[in-house]
């Protein structure tokens, strides 16, 4: 009842209001509900956030009125004024204003003259890259240069001095010898573990065997058959990189270093430090065994003696300037004589050259 009298008492003070001005009567009852509604969400909302483009707006807005009507604009009076303050701040102290203490910020080509410098040559510390910087015209303080390195995380120069791994396997790509294990699956579900070796300066291949149960011995005699052919082909390797494998025995390790070879494994779970052999791995399935169907052992054995003939004497490889591996260097191109095709695993590879005339 108390509720009733009270809603029929406010609606009896609005209709007082506005009865005195019947033609503003629908603009007022809208103003009147907006208002209501934007204390309504004010009490649900902890805090405003008025953006660049709202708080220029309300200052249009202040302009058309005068400060004794501030009140009216959903924010206060001392508001506006920060926002001024704000904005006069930032104007002076990015444009209008003078420059602030401290030496004046390095030009986009220096600052990249010096990361180059510092990348280049490990070895070298700030007052070495300040003195080669000096002799380019441009000076530049060493404590500069220091923090510069620093934000782009470049470590010291006693630190950037070691050798890192992918900077390793290019550095002894001369005599740099990889190997690994790969599985392969037959049509009966039964998995073969195919071990082959990759000479890396000269890209060829070699597939040693193939078995369902690699043990020890097994690969340790791989191992010597393939430093017997490494002896017939005047190849001396003198670093062996292998991964962590359970595999590879103590004893495949003693063969090669009984020859003078380093043995360096690669760290946990870290195939790239092996790129070169993960990378032959991928070629050998997306241009071979990924199209046909491996029976057996002796099967996988013959497919991978011809994919390793045909890799290293026929096909091109980046690495060689689009040489192969073995094969007889690229003729010109006015060369006479027809182009003749040889197939290769029935078909699945092609051998090009041109017939002797």
């Amino acid at each position: 009842m108390v509720i009733t009298g009270a809603y029929t008492l406010v609606c009896w003070l609005l209709r007082l209001a506005l009865v005195r001005s019947p033609v503003a009567r629908a603009p007022t009852v809208e103003l009147l509900a907006l208002r209501h509604e934007v204390a309504v969400l004010r009490r649900q909302a902890k805090r405003t956030r008025w953006r660049l483009g709202d708080r220029l707006f309300l200052v249009a807005l202040s302009r058309c009125v005068s400060r004794a009507e501030w009140w009216r604009l959903p924010v206060r009076p001392d508001t506006l004024l920060r926002w001024h303050r704000d904005l006069v701040h930032h104007n002076w102290a990015t444009f209008g204003g003078r420059r602030g203490p401290g030496r004046p910020s390095l030009g986009p080509e220096v600052r990249a003259l010096i990361l180059r410098l510092a990348r280049e040559h490990p070895t070298w510390g700030d007052v070495r890259i300040r003195g080669e910087l000096r002799k380019l015209g441009h000076t530049v303080a060493a404590s500069t240069i220091q923090l510069l390195l620093r934000r782009h995380r470049v470590p010291p120069a006693p630190q950037r001095a070691g050798l890192s791994w992918p900077a390793f396997p290019r550095t002894h790509t001369a005599g740099l010898l990889a190997c690994d294990f790969f599985p392969v699956e037959t049509v009966r579900l039964q998995t073969l573990d195919v071990l082959f070796f990759l000479a890396v300066q000269t890209r060829r291949v070699f597939v040693v065997g193939c078995t369902t149960h690699p043990t020890a011995a097994w690969v340790t005699q791989r191992a010597r058959n393939l430093c017997w052919d490494l002896e017939d082909a005047a190849g001396r390797p003198t670093v062996l990189l292998r991964d962590r494998d359970a595999k590879f025995p103590a004893a495949f390790d003693a063969v090669f270093a009984a020859r003078g070879v380093r043995v360096v494994r690669t760290a946990f779970r870290a195939p790239r430090a092996n790129a070169f052999a993960e990378r032959w791995v991928g070629t050998v399935r997306r241009e071979c065994l990924d199209w046909l169907l491996i029976t057996g052992e002796r099967h996988l054995r013959h497919v991978l003696g011809h994919y390793a003939e045909h890799y290293n004497t026929a096909r091109p490889h980046r690495a060689l300037e689009l040489q192969p591996p073995l094969g007889p260097p690229a003729q010109d191109p006015g060369g006479a004589g027809a182009v003749c095709r040889r197939d290769r695993l029935g078909g699945l590879l092609h051998e090009y050259q041109r017939a002797a005339a």
